[in-house]
């Protein structure tokens, strides 16, 4: 088990400066494919406003094999049902203990089996509310008040999850605030820009933030 951590250490290593992102393919039936200008938009907002140069070709990956760990930062999306089989389970957990970094955007719908599955993945660990005063909320762009409101869902105010493994963030989940949707072209939803503006500006913020940590 130790010579396996190693490699997958050394595999993110490798890649450490690597700036490509990419979208996790989920099983369960959930659009995981919900919103597919979503992360380009963003791409090409952050390498404008900050001084990345990600790859704009996005990426999709499963967790059936070691691609993940090609990346340091990867997005899950969608509306409906996510399942990890335990391999992937254990993916995924071996690919955030070792350095990666995943946002989860609940598009509406995700939150009951995200949860559910993140319990497979880290049956010790619980999400935790991130603080306003976070630095993940506090990078080129700041937000005193934590995660913006792009979207109405249940009339809940937008909160920033997170999972914390030995003391670093692994996981930032925005829940009431679909951001994914905020990313999308403008016609798609029809979001006054300075909506979008917030969504972009907070994408960037965690795009940074994990490039970072």
């Amino acid at each position: 088990m130790r010579n396996f951590s190693i490699i997958i250490f050394f595999l993110l290593c490798m890649n450490l400066f690597s700036q490509e992102v990419a979208i996790i393919q989920y099983k369960g039936g959930g659009d995981w494919y919900a919103n597919p200008t979503a992360l380009p938009n963003l791409v090409k907002f952050v390498n404008l406003h900050t001084k990345t140069q990600i790859d704009n070709d996005i990426q999709t990956v499963t967790l059936d094999d070691e691609t993940i760990f090609n990346f340091p930062i990867t997005f899950i999306t969608g509306h409906g049902n996510i399942f990890f089989t335990t391999n992937e389970a254990t993916t995924l957990r071996n690919y955030l203990t070792s350095g990666g970094f995943l946002h989860i955007s609940d598009n509406y719908g995700l939150n009951t089996y995200i949860q559910r599955e993140l319990k497979k993945v880290f049956p010790e660990l619980q999400l935790q509310e991130i603080p306003n005063n976070h630095p993940i909320y506090h990078q080129t762009f700041s937000f005193p008040k934590g995660l913006p409101k792009i979207h109405e869902h249940d009339k809940k105010p937008p909160q920033g999850f997170g999972l914390f493994f030995k003391g670093r963030l692994i996981v930032f989940y925005d829940y009431e605030s679909d951001l994914n949707d905020g990313w999308e072209d403008a016609a798609v939803h029809n979001d006054p820009k300075e909506i979008r503006e917030k969504a972009l500006q907070m994408g960037s913020n965690i795009i940074e933030y994990a490039f970072k940590n």
